[in-house]
């Protein structure tokens, strides 16, 4: 077996592997969706190495690169997320092969540190490869239309089409440095990647010179969630912000609103519980003492749901 880092060659072969083993349920498996992720992004392209047998690519493990930032200090991290071994050769320790060899690369070129939220089948190989639990994600809860019980597809998506002002972005990233906590640094380039051009998902965006908030509704069976991903909101204009938010969720015919609880919007009758996955911390070139209480991070929803 030879593992090695893939080329844009390899993306088809990739690809392979990946329906193979996961299907296309719970997302597609295209190239375009591939290059968005792994080549596009405003951070970097991705670490992806390959573990190849007889000349067949039988194994994938990709880190998205990602940034985070405390006070004055921009730390190069790593998202764990697509990866897969063929069915027919599971059993021989390629996912653990490819983590343990990315690790390595990581380390080698001064990369900082790894994060992910696992869901409950792979978060123990993590745990056994060195991971830490950081804790449950916190999520603000706040109930909307309770007796709606709609299931419907929701095709609404109005937007200001206006950048997001600089100003408005310099104000978040100086004060967010301010709080001296772990947060990603936000900017036009990274926003228009994100949420503008996402082909994972169509995000509902109001976006003007004092506001930028993305949000998408998801289906939970009988239960319509609405996800605020992203809000960035002057601190005038909070009140306006609120109401496109409202308005946004209220016209999906969402039965409650999710937003981040680090976020400077408080709804009335809103709760905040642990209601995300597991976030999962590894270091590779950092003292992973400073990263292992959730209070540490301010964390947008968007800065860690999968897409």
């Amino acid at each position: 077996m030879q593992i090695r880092e893939a080329t844009q060659n390899d993306i088809p072969a990739i690809l392979d592997v990946l329906r193979a083993s996961l299907g296309e349920i719970s997302s597609k498996k295209t190239e375009k969706i591939w290059r968005y992720k792994h080549l596009e992004n405003p951070f970097g392209k991705s670490l992806v190495l390959i573990a190849e047998e007889d000349g067949q690519v039988i194994g994938v493990r990709a880190f998205m690169h990602w940034q985070w930032q405390k006070g004055q200090k921009v730390f190069s991290a790593f998202r764990a997320v697509d990866t897969a071994t063929h069915p027919a050769h599971q059993g021989k320790g390629i996912f653990k092969r490819l983590t343990l060899k990315a690790l390595e690369i990581g380390r080698q070129r001064g990369d900082h540190f790894v994060f992910n939220t696992p869901n409950s089948k792979s978060k123990p190989g993590y745990l056994k490869m060195g991971w830490k639990e950081v804790g449950q994600l916190k999520v603000q809860i706040r109930l909307l239309n309770l007796l709606e019980f709609k299931n419907e597809n929701f095709n609404y998506n109005e937007r200001w089409k206006s950048e997001p002002g600089e100003d408005l972005l310099n104000k978040y990233n100086n004060q967010a440095i301010q709080n001296n906590l772990l947060f990603t640094p936000k900017n036009r380039k990274f926003l228009e990647w994100r949420y503008f051009k996402n082909p994972v998902q169509d995000y509902n965006i109001v976006s003007t010179n004092n506001m930028f908030i993305a949000g998408y509704p998801k289906y939970r069976k009988k239960l319509i969630e609405f996800r605020i991903s992203e809000a960035i909101i002057e601190p005038r204009d909070l009140n306006a912000g609120k109401a496109a938010i409202l308005q946004m969720a209220n016209k999906s015919g969402a039965h409650f609103l999710s937003i981040s609880p680090n976020s400077n919007i408080r709804f009335k009758s809103s709760v905040s519980i642990n209601f995300g996955p597991v976030f999962t911390f590894k270091s590779i070139n950092c003292e992973e003492k400073n990263f292992l209480k959730l209070n540490n991070w301010d964390y947008s929803l968007g800065d860690l749901e999968l897409y």
